[in-house]
């Protein structure tokens, strides 16, 4: 399990990110004002997945600002013999409920849904860049600050504030671990090792009354003291669309 004890000492504000200094290390927590949210919904049992699994850890790191990976391992694909270790079934719901925005037939892997509000098969290298590159000129409807308050080995509590309107908005708080890899014994992928990058361990909703609070989200005993992991929070619309992010990476 993680730890995380750490105490505050100062926070401050330098070339557009905040930067929260503690006693034994420093978390940055970076606020953007276009927000590209990347949502890959992937399987270690799909044979097509891994080049979409790459894809995504490269434009994270090509644009480490802008872009929000996240990666919802889905779990239709487990019974073809191998069991993904971070599919859940709210995952597939998930990406149900934004097929059912985007009037589309049915689940697919690998799907990229962008900002919310479009969708295309995630290892298509050329329109990912064009729709990062189109979606990061946008404005946003909200600017998101976030302050972690406090973490332990069980949860990270953190403050956020927000600017622009809230009406019928809420929040989408996730874990993301940096990655993981797996020697996969059967299925489509068999025999084959697979880093996964980017992988939601943990997610939760909270409805917005005001523009300023506090929260916190459990840690999942799936990370170990050794994982890098990173605290997202998005503002979603009733509609799925996201109109704000801000993000913070935990080094345990």
């Amino acid at each position: 399990m993680a730890l995380f004890g750490m105490s505050l000492v100062t926070l401050y504000k330098a070339d557009g990110m905040e930067q929260v200094k503690y006693a034994d290390k420093k978390i940055e927590t970076i606020v953007h004002k276009a927000p590209v949210v990347l949502e890959l919904f992937t399987s270690q049992g799909c044979s097509s997945c891994p080049p979409a699994d790459v894809l995504l850890e490269k434009v994270k790191n090509q644009y480490t600002e802008e872009v929000y990976a996240l990666s919802y391992h889905v779990d239709y694909w487990n019974y073809i013999g191998w069991e993904d270790p971070f599919s859940k079934s709210v995952y597939t719901k998930k990406q149900r409920d934004y097929n059912r925005k985007f009037q589309y037939r049915s689940n697919y892997t690998p799907q990229l849904v962008i900002n919310g509000k479009e969708h295309f098969v995630g290892s298509n290298q050329s329109k990912m860049y064009s729709k990062i590159n189109e979606y990061k000129a946008k404005k946003t409807n909200n600017v998101l600050d976030l302050d972690i308050n406090e973490s332990s080995h069980n949860s990270i509590s953190f403050d956020y504030s927000i600017e622009g309107d809230l009406k019928d908005k809420l929040l989408r708080v996730v874990l993301v671990l940096d990655e993981r890899t797996t020697s996969v014994k059967r299925g489509e992928n068999r025999n084959r090792t697979l880093k996964n990058s980017n992988i939601v361990v943990a997610e939760k909703y909270i409805p917005m009354a005001t523009k300023k609070g506090t929260s916190s989200i459990a840690v999942p005993e799936i990370v170990s003291s050794k994982d890098k992991l990173t605290l997202m929070v998005l503002i979603e619309t009733d509609d799925l669309d996201i109109t704000g992010a801000a993000k913070t990476p935990i080094t345990v």
